[in-house]
């Protein structure tokens, strides 16, 4: 029962739902107590013979409206109960989602999107069974069980009650025992399950490797592999789950046993009248759903109880970016100054970052390169808080970014990531994805400036063009090409373009960068690139090695100090050259 203590929060929400379901399911119990009792009278006056056609057609319609009634309030109960239950689904999912996307990318490191999303569907749904049909269980198994037994020993024979119900404390101990099973073989049944959920989401997302490689039956191997582990922890839960009605058909069945035997014996003695022992054994059966419900609702709350510790492990992870108290919500702009910036990722020793110190006014451009690993992105991550600087401080127009809401923060900010994420809906609405109420005028003319616009007038379909899952349908470079203009339509302070040109020619490259000149000539525009070509026309140029600045200046002065930035400029120049065809 912890697990109803633990929703406490949520039934004192939904009281109202609830405490007219508990109601209607408290009527329908005390009405249910009628036909067998109806029976057993008209089956005395049966026994009797002074049954008339009139007294059977009035019990007969007493009986009839006694269905209906029970019919009605039972439609009534689901709609308020198992209502309740879909919205504490809907409210979790809620929580979950909106935790998710608070969460630091270290968060997103450690756990696998398949498990991630196993929590929001198979486990919200055990929770949210839990709540709808483990409180029916709960209380139709205590009410009924309650009045049927009252009413079997009050109005008929407490000593043939008491020598029907010895088996039960058996029952009590075995389903309490089945229920310590299940929730340990269902937790690691939802483990596995999440393990294959993660395994698909993987082959779907990576299906051109895996084609690329051959490794077609590996994978299918691999994922036969675990869809038997799912199996096979889920048919463990099984075998727990198919002893719970046995055990208490079993019991009843005992329980009927010794009803008939000594109640057969009571009619002998003409202690009860044959009618009473038919009312009673009616009674015994009615008797069999609550015991049913009992072994059941064992079942339900150790199913929700693993789900909800699984959920709750999610939800009681602390957000690692928080804002300070007092932080204005108005979007910063102006010159953006790293100043005395480090930064070592949790967990590890290194600095990634060593005293940066770098400012770029508006309408400037900053251009960051290195080797792989330098410290490029994370140089981006800083600024748009992904994760806070261990050292230092970043500011933008002199205020520090650490005092400006999140949201204002990263609203005055474009940012086109190395790994291009498209969704899967139409070009026009990929590229509106930060402005859905842009027009198509608006859509257009950035995608112009990314140099997109041309590629997608090609489809037949233009833009309502349906890109497919990240955009499968699309080549690298369009690809590049939309994130860029997703973030051109924002019209951010600040534009990251984190190595974002990767994937375009020389020609498309220089388009777009002169573009960029042309549109955004008070505001700033940081770059990083592996192909130098991408940065050469920015005001400032850093070389990153290691997290620590080596080279500082614009690309004339770079090119006169001879250092690592003229070395690598001259070797790409030189490889484009022989590329190009030349001599």
């Amino acid at each position: 029962m912890r697990l109803f203590r633990e929703l406490m929060w949520f039934f004192r929400l939904e009281k109202k739902s609830y405490s007219m379901g508990i109601f209607v399911l408290l009527l329908v119990a005390l009405i249910n107590l009628f036909p067998p009792y109806a029976v057993g009278v008209i089956v005395d006056g049966v026994g009797k013979r002074n049954m008339t056609e009139g007294i059977l057609f009035k019990w007969s319609l007493l009986l009839l409206s006694a269905t209906l009634l029970v019919y009605g309030l039972r439609y009534a109960w689901r709609l308020t109960i198992f209502g309740a239950s879909s919205r504490l689904g809907r409210l979790l999912r809620k929580q979950l989602f909106e935790h998710f996307t608070r969460l630091s990318p270290q968060f997103y490191q450690q756990h696998r999107t398949g498990d991630l999303m196993a929590h929001a569907t198979n486990d919200i749904q055990a929770i949210e069974m839990t709540a709808g049909v483990g409180v029916l269980t709960l209380v139709d198994s205590l009410t009924t069980g309650s009045l049927v037994v009252f009413s079997m020993a009050y109005f008929i024979s407490w000593k043939l009650t008491l020598i029907t119900l010895l088996p039960m404390p058996l029952m009590a101990w075995s389903t309490s025992y089945y229920g310590t099973l299940l929730h340990k073989r269902f937790h690691k049944a939802q483990a596995a399950f999440s393990d294959l959920n993660n395994k698909v989401l993987e082959n779907i997302s990576g299906v051109r490797v895996v084609r690329a490689f051959g490794e077609e039956e590996a994978e299918k191997k691999a994922f036969r592999t675990l869809s038997a582990d799912v199996v096979e922890k889920n048919f463990a839960v099984a075998k727990v789950d198919a002893l719970f009605e046995p055990t208490i058909q079993l019991i009843i069945g005992i329980s009927f046993f010794l009803a008939i035997s000594f109640g057969a014996k009571e009619v002998v003695n003409g202690s009860l009248s044959f009618g009473q022992l038919t009312q009673f054994t009616i009674y015994l059966g009615a008797f069999i759903w609550p015991m049913l419900a009992f072994g059941w609702l064992f079942n339900i709350l150790e199913r929700g109880r693993a789900s909800y510790d699984r959920v709750n492990t999610l939800l009681t992870i602390k957000h690692e970016i928080v804002e300070r108290d007092g932080v204005t919500d108005r979007v910063p702009s102006g010159e953006v100054a790293y100043q005395g910036a480090s930064f070592t990722y949790p967990g590890a020793h290194k600095l990634v970052l060593k005293e940066i110190d770098v400012a770029v006014k508006p309408g400037q451009t900053l251009g960051i390169v290195g080797k792989t690993g330098s410290g490029k992105t994370t140089f981006f991550r800083m600024l748009m808080r992904e994760f806070d600087l261990s050292k230092g401080d970043l500011r933008i127009g002199g205020n520090s970014i650490y005092n400006v809401t999140l949201g204002a923060l990263r609203s005055s900010i474009g940012y086109v990531p190395q790994d291009n994420f498209l969704f899967s809906t139409l070009i026009a609405q990929n590229i509106a994805f930060g402005k859905p109420e842009a027009t198509l005028e608006e859509i257009k003319a950035v995608a112009e400036i990314a140099a997109i616009h041309q590629d997608i007038l090609r489809f037949e379909e233009q833009y309502g063009t349906m890109v497919g899952d990240r955009g499968v349908t699309l080549s690298g470079g369009q690809k590049q090409r939309i994130s860029i203009a997703r973030a051109l339509l924002l019209k951010p302070e600040i534009l990251i373009l984190d190595d974002s040109l990767s994937a375009v020619d020389a020609k498309t490259e220089k388009t777009i960068l002169q573009g960029l000149k042309e549109t955004r000539t008070q505001k700033t525009t940081l770059i990083s690139s592996h192909r130098l070509s991408a940065v050469e026309h920015a005001d400032l140029i850093i070389v990153l090695h290691n997290g620590i600045i080596i080279e500082r200046g614009s690309h004339a002065e770079l090119m006169i100090i001879e250092g690592w930035y003229a070395s690598t400029y001259r070797s790409q120049q030189l490889e484009s050259l022989l590329e190009g065809g030349g001599a």
